[in-house]
């Protein structure tokens, strides 16, 4: 008798797929589920940063404060700050402290482009040097085929290489302008922006291309960026702890975080000022980043389009077909998902804020320290975990189906400790069933302990595949052997003495 799939390798690639996203977490209080985020994930024994608080974590990594907020069917469901803004004052994080986005300013941006492609002032694939007025990009023989557009500006396909991120100015040092940036003025700290390659022929990463594009649409506008980015996108959307504004406001700055290192101490000045405001120069809130991916989210179903209608708004989750962008954002197919996303690193800041494109969840977080990156992602793999997202899925197998409702009965302790032990099945791994905290549970050869549910004395089921066992005895009464039933095929396993 031969079984045809090994019961581990079930179990392993059914514990999410099969349980869909919130029947878990829809059952269970945001209090509950924010401690199950921030206390030791247990779960990743191997894990350091995952046996750890989200506090000492924090610590560990080295950085002073940090805010999260985590998006639940298109909604909110909880933002909160933790830890030190700055710490110089002592001044604590709370859910509307402001922190530099860095990058993550590119889709917000991007937004705003794609407003005045829908109010008619250009379109997406259009020579950048119509819309420009102010400057002039010389591509050379490498765009005489195609142009520079803002299609391939704002997906990072253009051709412009500039092979640096910005590392902002002193707020005491002289700004360049945009333009003397783009030429590689004194003033600027970084070199000129210059084509590397034609348009289309790959996607290289280029915050100079989404500064040219802040001009071109400054120009567009003719009105400055910021002025444009508050009027069309971040009061709208509500977005009112956000600001393009650079440097920032002295009203903002009373309750905005400091930039710290990489050990959470402070580097002299409180932050840096960003003039590539499209590429780096956001301030704003996790909270405020949630909303603007809800609005991406609820756009692209057209439930809400208080910037962009459906059919724009679908731009920023459609790749251009070169590289992993769309309009603005990345796209990633994590574990069954498909995600919307964008990092940020500035100087002593880190920030991240990843959505599902089709479902109502996400979360962004943002923290004030060089060390936020490892940070942020702990914490996103905590939120993926506690609220059950395809991204922690595996592939649902074929011809799968969840088991019908079954009336659980409770068994006996003295019962289930007979139960207790290792089964050798004659072709396949072996099972430990055990007592855990009270619930019975079997081991599936190392690769998962799965809570198994009763629905009389000796048969027993899972939840998470369509698995049953059923308990048998020898003449004298002893626990024997089980046998095992799964795709309507029956195998037999014997209980080690």
């Amino acid at each position: 008798m031969r079984i045809s799939i090994r019961l581990g390798m079930i179990l392993a690639t059914t514990t999410l797929a099969a349980a869909p996203h919130s029947s878990a977490a829809q059952d269970e209080g945001v209090e509950a589920l924010i401690a199950r985020i921030e206390a030791p994930q247990t779960e990743r024994p191997d894990d350091e940063l995952a046996g750890m608080t989200i506090a000492e974590a924090a610590e560990h990594l080295g950085v002073p404060g940090f805010s999260v907020a985590v998006i639940r069917d298109f909604e909110i469901h909880w933002a909160k700050g933790y830890g030190i803004a700055d710490v110089e004052t002592g001044a604590p994080v709370d859910d509307e402290t402001m922190f530099q986005a860095a990058s993550i300013s590119k889709p917000i941006a991007a937004m705003g482009s794609l407003k005045a492609v829908q109010d008619g002032l250009f379109g997406l694939d259009d020579d950048i040097n119509d819309i420009l007025t102010s400057w002039h990009l010389d591509g050379g023989e490498l765009t005489a085929d195609h142009p520079v557009t803002p299609r391939t500006l704002l997906s990072h396909t253009s051709g412009l290489g500039d092979a640096f991120g910005f590392p902002g100015y002193d707020p005491d040092a002289p700004l360049p302008t945009p333009i003397q940036i783009f030429e590689g003025h004194d003033l600027s700290n970084v070199g000129p922006i210059f084509m590397e390659r034609r348009p289309w022929e790959a996607y290289e990463y280029s915050g100079g291309g989404v500064t040219v594009m802040q001009q071109a649409l400054a120009d567009a506008r003719r009105r400055p960026f910021e002025d444009v980015m508050q009027t069309d996108v971040l009061g709208p959307i509500g977005m009112t702890r956000s600001s393009f504004v650079q440097p920032i406001s002295a009203a903002h700055d009373r309750n905005a975080a400091r930039a710290h290192d990489g050990d959470g101490a402070s580097m002299g000045a409180k932050w840096h000022v960003y003039p590539e405001q499209a590429a780096a120069g956001l301030w704003t809130t996790p909270s405020d980043l949630a909303r603007f991916a809800i609005e991406v989210q609820k756009s692209v179903r057209g439930e809400s389009n208080r910037v962009l209608d459906r059919g724009t708004a679908r731009e920023m989750i459609t790749p251009v077909g070169v590289g992993n962008f769309a309009i603005g954002f990345s796209l990633a197919k994590q574990g069954e998902g498909w995600y919307f996303q964008h990092g940020g690193a500035n100087w002593g800041f880190r920030a991240n804020v990843v959505a599902h494109t089709v479902k109502g969840y996400g979360m962004a977080v943002m923290t004030n320290a060089n060390g936020g990156g490892a940070l942020g992602q702990e914490i996103l793999r905590r939120v993926q975990d506690a609220y059950a997202w395809d991204a922690r899925a595996e592939p649902v197998p074929r011809g799968y189906r969840p088991p019908p409702p079954r009336d659980e009965v409770v068994v006996p302790a003295r019962i289930l400790a007979e139960y207790v032990g290792t089964y050798h099945m004659d072709e396949g791994p072996s099972m430990e069933f055990l007592v855990e905290d009270g619930r019975f549970m079997v081991d599936a050869a190392g690769e998962g302990t799965f809570e198994v549910f009763a629905t009389s004395e000796t048969e027993f089921f899972l939840k998470v595949a369509p698995i049953e066992f059923t308990f048998t005895r020898d003449d004298d009464g002893v626990v024997d052997g089980l046998i095992f039933e799964q795709g309507g095929q029956s195998f037999t396993a014997r209980k080690e003495r």
